[in-house]
């Protein structure tokens, strides 16, 4: 998804893609190089990893992205270096952290809104309500944003150094950030395909930047 690339690029980043291997030496190496991680959208996240066993409406998963994932997000915290979490790559720091998903949006009585508008990326679809004692407010400086939503899993249980800082009116969790770690938030939205059309989007991008910059 090359909006990824361009997010970062008008946010005033230097993008790395991150090549995906098995050798953990090398990953270990990865995360050794880079000033700040997104860990991007993509395959279902394993329900292993949470102790459950698949459901019928699991989607395609990728269990060797998620060991991936999971090690360069452990990697990145030694250093204390700022992480973003989107869509997949939210409920990975979730999951990693001890909490656990819905497997499907059907699993969750109470989700009643559209959370997979299915076409245009930079269209907004819903809306989320944002914390006002949160870091993710301080960077959006709104109380209600409106998003767009590529997603059939949701968090069910939040992991408890996580705060949930951003809500769909269903009450679907749409943002979580650590409770004292400087730069972790994850978002359920994907805001590098609304960086054309937003700029509270842009702003996601240049915190984490910023933050990235006051490690140097």
């Amino acid at each position: 998804n090359k909006d990824y690339v361009d997010a970062v690029v008008r946010a005033g980043g230097v993008p790395l893609i991150i090549p995906f291997t098995t050798d953990k030496e090398v990953i270990v190496s990865q995360a050794q190089i880079i000033d700040g991680l997104i860990l991007s959208g993509g395959h279902d996240v394993s329900p292993y990893n949470y102790g459950q066993e698949p459901n019928p409406k699991l989607g395609e998963t990728f269990p060797e992205r998620d060991t991936y994932d999971m090690l360069l997000l452990e990697e990145s915290k030694k250093r204390n270096i700022p992480i973003l979490g989107i869509c997949r790559g939210a409920q990975i720091i979730n999951v990693y952290h001890g909490g656990a998903l819905y497997q499907d949006l059907s699993y969750c009585d109470t989700a009643k809104i559209k959370h997979w508008q299915g076409s245009c990326p930079d269209m907004v679809t819903h809306s989320v309500d944002v914390e006002d004692d949160s870091l993710l407010h301080q960077i959006l400086r709104v109380n209600k944003i409106t998003v767009n939503s590529f997603h059939h899993q949701i968090m069910k249980d939040v992991a408890k150094e996580f705060n949930v800082v951003g809500r769909a009116p269903d009450g679907v969790v749409e943002a979580i950030e650590h409770t004292d770690y400087p730069f972790m938030i994850g978002v359920q939205w994907h805001p590098e395909m609304l960086h054309r059309v937003s700029e509270e989007m842009n702003r996601i991008f240049a915190a984490l930047i910023d933050h990235a910059q006051q490690k140097k």
